[in-house]
């Protein structure tokens, strides 16, 4: 495996672990690890930025003239890039509705 397929598998691999430290943030939370669930998110964002990078190395190579053949591969893991993007949108929302939910239990236990 060599050249475009091992970028796309680069960056397969980055944003799929970004978007199982978002899903795992998710849970946290739903356990009230808020803390936990906030580093998971930043692991998440560290993987996301690198599989990024990475997207973003092939679209200045196209920029600048050299050609990129569309595979099946390369728009697998352009769908995957955002659908981990999409999964760290609502991941930080459920997030902050487990944080009301919390503090509104607190509320009415007073």
């Amino acid at each position: 495996m060599e050249g475009m397929e091992l970028i796309c598998f680069e960056l397969i691999c980055n944003v799929g672990d970004a978007r199982s430290s978002f899903i795992q943030a998710i849970g946290e939370a739903k356990n009230g690890n808020f803390q936990e669930a906030e580093k998971l998110i930043e692991a998440g964002e560290i993987s996301f930025a690198k599989g990024h990078k990475v997207h973003g190395n092939l679209i200045q190579k196209e920029a600048s003239g050299e050609h990129t053949d569309v595979s099946l591969l390369l728009v697998h893991a352009e769908d995957q890039l955002m659908s981990a993007e999409a999964f760290k949108i609502l991941c930080t929302e459920f997030i902050d509705l487990y944080k009301s939910i919390k503090q509104i239990c607190k509320s009415n236990a007073s």
